[in-house]
């Protein structure tokens, strides 16, 4: 079962499933490294709850919401 990674709680880790729509938005994601199967961890969240701070391929990658709820995640720890 796949769910937005906007969804997901501080040390949470999923992996990537895909997205709920193909943009330029997400396409950019795609080229950061946001693709089907990275194992991706969520680090925090800020204060006001945007952005949300994840850790893949050995860096952290800061998106806003809006980013992360078109990221579909699957295997959640």
């Amino acid at each position: 079962m796949s769910l937005p990674l906007a969804l997901l709680k501080p040390g949470q880790s999923g992996i990537v499933e895909g997205y709920t729509e193909i943009n330029e938005m997400s396409l950019r994601l795609m080229q950061m490294g946001l693709v089907e199967g990275t194992q991706i961890e969520v680090v925090r969240f800020a204060p006001a709850g945007d952005p949300v701070e994840i850790r893949l391929m050995g860096y952290c990658l800061s998106l806003r919401n809006q980013e992360a709820e078109n990221i579909l995640v699957g295997s959640i720890d």
